[in-house]
């Protein structure tokens, strides 16, 4: 996409939302910190759900710390992975207080390091907790670079750096939570609101993103005509296999009442 597009994109975006945010809950970094590491491959509103009653109860890494491992299931066993999440909270709330002083650290090596924090947490955590310009890509941000053309790529590695290179500076802060919002309400995996889409016309993939890829094979009528040929040959041969005992032994009678007729009239 050109830039001048990519312009376009993330005018149109801050427009529609002027002051995006992420959708979980929390009320500082810590809690932040604990709700994404609970979010991989589960819901915001689930893991709203669930931080919703453990927050009053335990919002630090001491009193999280203090519930154990079994006392932290309790509360998010209604998320997926909550055995090995609940785990790996826990052992980053150790890991917390024997090192960083029971703060939540402010750069991408000592957050990677904590249990169940890779490279997309961490950079939710340095985005929307301390202000840094970082780009977390998830599968709706992918989807949309992709289908956009912002910063394809095979990988969320090659998409995060492309959107670092495309997006302008002024947009960088706020890219992350304007492109992950359209993923999950407008530009969606398996039909795509292209009619409702401010983006539509700058979208390459716009009307079309549900049709098959480009060089996908499709098979041969040739290939479908010899496997129906095969299929019919296959039920006849088994109609026959099942009649034939029965022709067998029917014709065996008659040659044998043959005889008997034969000589009593001699």
């Amino acid at each position: 996409m050109k830039p001048r597009d990519v312009e376009t994109v993330f005018t149109r975006l801050q427009q529609q939302l002027p002051a995006p945010t992420t959708e979980l809950n929390y009320a500082s970094p810590f809690e932040l910190l604990v709700a994404v590491i609970l979010s991989a491959q589960a819901t915001d509103i689930s893991v709203n759900l669930a931080t919703d009653k453990l927050y009053p109860v335990a919002n630090t890494p001491e009193s999280i710390l203090a519930l154990g491992v079994d006392g932290l299931k309790r509360y998010i066993r209604t998320i997926g992975l909550f055995n090995t999440k609940a785990e790996n909270v826990i052992r980053t709330c150790r890991i917390l207080l024997e090192e960083h002083g029971g703060e939540v650290p402010t750069n991408r090596e000592a957050l990677e390091a904590l249990p169940g924090v890779g490279r997309k947490t961490a950079n939710v955590i340095l985005n929307t907790a301390f202000g840094q310009p970082t780009i977390a890509v998830d599968t709706h941000i992918f989807r949309v670079s992709n289908r956009l053309g912002i910063a394809p790529g095979k990988n969320v590695l090659a998409v995060e750096l492309g959107l670092l290179k495309a997006v302008p500076e002024k947009f960088l802060m706020d890219a992350h939570h304007w492109l992950i919002l359209h993923g999950r309400y407008t530009c969606v995996a398996r039909k795509p609101k292209c009619g409702e889409c401010i983006l539509n016309d700058l979208c390459p993939s716009a009307f079309r993103a549900d049709a098959p890829k480009a060089g996908a094979k499709k098979k041969p009528a040739a290939r479908k005509k010899a496997k129906a040929t095969t299929t019919r040959k296959k039920k006849s041969s088994a109609k026959k296999a099942s009649v034939k005992p029965a022709t067998l032994k029917d014709s065996r009678r008659k040659k044998a009442a043959g005889r008997r007729t034969f000589t009593g009239d001699a």
